[in-house]
């Protein structure tokens, strides 16, 4: 049902003509937000074309076997070092590279395993003709017809480039290269060779690749060979000529080859994607003569009408050649299809910063696409070239490399599908490790890993491998029955609640608490004048006079919500961590709170402790003298608890000892004393106030999910389940499973710190202090916010964890909140699963969990959405995975206490429910996600536990006796009474 409901939105792309592309940036700066973003489950059309790529130069090497002459990149890459440091160490430029050469079978195996329908593959000019131009290398046209014949055994479709990058230096010496107008000739008598040699076997033919590249850097800035630093002026006249050259090549095909060969003939154009910095239409028009001089550069000339765009034109005045207009009629509509490249090779790398005109460089294909579209008149387009890039360092587990090609496809799926663009084809780049021109061997961009360093150069898959296989066989994202939402309600009794880290405390005292006499001055001021001296009785305080308790309340029973959570300020309570110091009116405060809670059928959930940023919210005493790593601490928070046992016992049934400890700024002994001042308490509920006040008592533990970032890796899978150990195992194994710390865990600290000589170490309890500490629960409470993936390969220095040894990685198809928390809503029925198959069928809790916004009501938009789907999650988890899951709570209340987290916003000290609080309510109401098919849930009323009551429960003598005084003082006037009137009668 998304599908056609953002088709109806977006709306399709008319003709396309020069300038229309601007209103790109308009469309997408409009798009239904989240819907737009998520993630599309679909396929692609019917005879999709997927394939993988290489070039020759990148993955050849043999260069000087076979009768090869030179290239314009050899030569290039044997230049010595430069002064300013010596060469790296490892192969030289392509000279071996991935010895493609000599392993063609070897590549065209990995092709078959892949499964693509097509290979795209570039010839190299020098090896065929190694001076540029006759004579012909035999030994040239057998390789290349071996590889031909093999990918024809297979029923693997060539698409075959002419010209990548690598001109034979021979006519760069003889001509200088493309900066002369014999080349376009020459290149045509090569085309001629391949087509009459290969023609019969190849459906799609590239003349060139990147003419932008090959222009600007290796005749502009000479960054790239032949290297020569002629500026401006010669860049723009080798592209000229690369342009008529590629014309020549597409009229030979279409006029002496087309009619028996029947192939298509086209150019591969790279370009980049850039955004405005802020949305004016000025920035607009820089971002729009930005894609003009890169893209536009080539793509108008061949795709519009012959001539370069006016932008050009109007901004280069004499630096731009001319077309005289016999020339334009020859360029103008020399392609069949639109060829794209797009990815690293020329985004973040080969732009010159100039060329964005002051704006933004960005990596969304989707929208390069559009603009395509809606530039050149709807094209048939075909992605020859695209993906991303590891480090050099990284073997098989390319995390990074697989995400952003899953981006990359999600992005030409919703292309087709929600924007109507017409592409046939995506080449993932490239099949196989090689030599990354400018980048050397310091990048990977190949589905197989290659050894550089070995003899026999074998392929060995990487994780993209698994993954783009998978995509293959099912020709996209199709719809699974995981991925899909489900109907159904949770149980009688289930625990609707939000969370709110500290209740909004003010014990201002209500105006008529003030024992003062007041006169009204009636003829001057008008004012009320307090009289000295005069006081009245002062009455006892009551729960009606704190106002803010009121409001707050009133906000909670508009929600529905049958919970609410909150955690005490043992700081503000206890200042001196004693009692000898107690903050009355603040213990009083809560009493209120929790009893008018109860009064509206709302359960109290009272944290004792929570670690907030000032002293982890201990008492200052505390705080000073090492905090949880002080033992001392340990007795103090066990007094602390009794306190708050004996004072809100009677209104708090539902005890959370400690409230999300943060386990990322927890030392070891520190976690250590906390579990046993978390089973210390438990067990004193347990033996002195359970019977009495009936309540259950537990640790909240902050559980985000954990999720290998290649799901077919072994190494990432155990970075996944040590982590999990180190985050929640840490705390929770000791108190749900053996009362022990987890094996996990002892095992890694043993081993860096015999092999990395760290000294981090893990402290022993002793037999009994693991009998206190087991069980100390009475239902497993989490806080859930957001999924991490992980992985063993180091790619990023920034995210990586040297204690643990794992990478941080990053799904870039997640949605992300304005923090860059990624919502990711299966990850929380993993969790939950997790917990049950690790401590059994424990009630679970999620205590918290909720995103960000950034006071922009369109972004509750998506909360309205996290809400959504992470409940429904927690419902899958509770039906299909049976976990005992008995509450969920949103985090958080309001903004003003949670700034950007509330379902309230708060603003000019109002509050204001947003759309996701009503969402939530809705949700409530319903008890989860009824369907037509879902039975009706009988669930029996629920009397509201009455905190009054307590006052006639612990004085039952003193009511027996007072219901004795009145029963005797009943009858004894009904005796008085009764013979009083007989004596009346008696006189009369």
């Amino acid at each position: 049902p998304l599908l056609p409901l953002l088709m109806l939105l977006l709306g399709r792309p008319g003709r396309g003509a020069p300038g229309q592309g601007a209103g790109t940036w308009y469309r997408f700066a409009r798009l239904p937000y989240p819907q737009d973003q998520l993630f599309l489950h679909d396929t692609f059309p019917d005879g999709f074309l997927w394939g993988a790529g290489s070039a020759a130069y990148q993955t050849e090497g043999g260069w000087r076997q076979g009768g090869k002459g030179a290239s314009v990149w050899d030569t290039f890459s044997h230049r010595p070092a430069t002064p300013s440091g010596a060469a790296p160490p490892g192969p030289v430029g392509g000279d071996v590279a991935s010895d493609s050469y000599n392993n063609l079978f070897r590549d065209v195996e990995g092709l078959r395993r892949l499964g693509v329908s097509h290979y795209r593959f570039s010839l190299s000019w020098s090896r065929l003709l190694p001076n540029g131009t006759e004579p012909v290398n035999p030994a040239g046209l057998a390789h290349y017809g071996r590889l031909l014949l093999r990918l024809r055994q297979l029923g693997v479709e060539p698409v075959v480039t002419l010209y990548h990058w690598d001109l034979p230096q021979a006519l760069q010496d003889a001509f200088g290269g493309w900066a002369s107008p014999v080349l376009p000739q020459l290149f045509r008598d090569y085309a001629e060779l391949c087509f009459r040699h290969f023609g019969g076997q190849v459906r799609y033919w590239l003349t060139m690749d990147n003419p932008y590249v090959v222009a600007w850097h290796g005749y502009g800035t000479g960054r790239l060979p032949p290297g020569v630093q002629g500026g401006p002026r010669l860049g723009y006249l080798a592209a000229h000529h690369l342009l008529q050259a590629h014309a020549k090549v597409w009229h030979l095909y279409n006029d002496r080859f087309r009619p028996t060969q029947r192939g298509k003939v086209s150019i591969a154009l790279g370009s980049h994607w850039i955004k405005p910095l802020r949305m004016t239409e000025k920035n607009i028009k820089e971002c729009q003569k930005s894609l003009d001089f890169v893209l536009g550069w080539f793509a108008k000339p061949i795709f519009i009408d012959g001539d370069y765009p006016e932008s050009m034109k109007s901004n280069l005045s004499s630096l731009l050649p001319e077309f005289s207009e016999v020339e334009k009629e020859y360029i103008k509509g020399t392609a069949d299809f639109f060829a794209l490249s797009f990815g690293a090779t020329l985004s973040f790398q080969l732009l010159d910063s100039h060329m964005k005109f002051q704006q933004l460089e960005s990596i969304s294909l989707r929208q390069l696409l559009y603009w395509i579209n809606s530039e050149y008149n709807n094209p048939q387009i075909f992605i020859v070239e695209n993906s991303w890039f590891v480090s050099g360092t990284t073997k098989r587990d390319d995390a990074k490399y697989m995400y952003y090609l899953k981006k990359f496809i999600m992005e030409t799926l919703k292309a087709i599908r929600y924007d109507g663009v017409n592409v046939f084809g995506y080449t993932v780049w490239s099949l196989l490790d090689g030599f990354e021109w400018h980048r050397g061997y310091s990048i990977r961009r190949g589905l197989f890993y290659v050894d550089f360093q070995s003899h026999d150069k074998k392929l060995m898959p990487k994780s993209s491998v698994l993954f783009y296989q998978k995509l293959i066989e099912k020709n996209g994202f199709p719809p699974l029955p995981e991925n899909q939402p489900i109907e159904g309600i949770f149980p009688c009794g289930f625990a609707w609640g939000v969370v709110d880290n500290y209740i909004q405390v003010d014990t201002t005292p209500a105006q008529f608490l003030d024992s003062s006499v007041y006169v009204w001055d009636v003829h001057q001021t008008k004012k009320l004048i307090k009289v000295d001296g005069v006081y009245t009785s002062k009455r006892k305080r009551h729960c009606v006079d704190f106002a803010a308790i009121r409001l707050q309340i009133s906000l909670l029973q508009e929600m529905h919500v049958t919970h609410f959570h909150f955690s005490l300020k043992w700081s503000s309570i206890l200042p001196l961590g004693n009692l000898s110091l107690i903050n009355h009116t603040l213990v009083h405060y809560y009493q209120c709170f929790a009893s008018e809670l109860l009064r509206v059928n709302i359960t109290p959930v009272v944290a004792l402790w929570q670690p907030m940023i000032d002293n982890q919210e201990l008492p200052v005493s505390l705080a000073k003298y090492g905090a949880w790593e002080n033992t001392e601490t340990v007795q103090a928070f066990v007094e602390y608890a009794r306190f708050c046992f004996t004072s809100l016992g009677d209104h708090v049934k539902f005890w959370i000892t400690m409230n999300e400890p943060s386990v990322k700024n927890l030392t070891y002994t520190a976690g250590h004393n906390l579990l046993k001042a978390h089973a210390k308490v438990w067990h004193l509920y347990d033996k002195e106030f359970r019977r009495s006040q009936k309540g259950r008592i537990s640790i909240a533990l902050q559980a985000d999910w954990v999720e290998p970032a290649c799901p077919f890796s072994r190494n990432d899978q155990e970075v996944a389940d040590r982590i999990l150990e180190f985050d929640i195992g840490w705390l929770a194994e000791p108190i749900f499973g053996n009362g022990d710390y987890p094996e996990v865990m002892r095992a890694w600290l043993h081993r860096i710190n015999s092999v990395d000589l760290y000294n981090f170490h893990l402290p022993h309890f002793s037999e009994e202090e693991k009998k206190l500490i087991q069980g100390s629960f009475d239902f497993f409470a989490l806080s859930h916010y957001t999924t991490t993936l992980v992985g063993s390969e180091k790619e990023d220095a920034v995210k990586y964890d040297h204690y643990l040894e794992v990478q941080m990685i990053n799904d870039i198809t997640w949605l992300h909140s304005p923090s860059r928390a990624a919502v990711v809503p299966w990850g929380l029925r993993k969790l939950l699963t997790w917990v049950k198959s690790k401590y059994g069928d424990v009630p679970i809790y999620v205590m918290a969990n909720g995103i960000d916004d950034d006071h922009n009501m369109v972004h509750d938009k998506l909360r309205v959405y996290f809400i959504q789907n992470y409940i429904n999650e927690a419902l899958k988890a509770y039906t299909l995975d049976t976990v005992n899951l008995q509450g969920y709570f949103v985090y958080s209340f309001n903004d003003k206490t949670a700034p950007k987290y509330g379902l309230y916003s708060y603003i000019a000290n109002r509050y204001e429910p947003k759309p996701s609080m009503k969402h939530y309510r809705e949700i409530i109401d319903n008890n989860g996600f009824p369907g037509p098919e879902t039975r009706e849930l009988l669930c029996p009323e629920e009397v509201a536990p009455c905190a009054e009551c307590h006052f006639f429960r612990t004085r039952k003598s003193l009511l027996a006796f007072i219901s004795f005084v009145f029963v005797a003082f009943v009858v004894t006037i009904f005796f008085i009474t009764y013979y009083s009137k007989r004596v009346e009668r008696r006189y009369k």
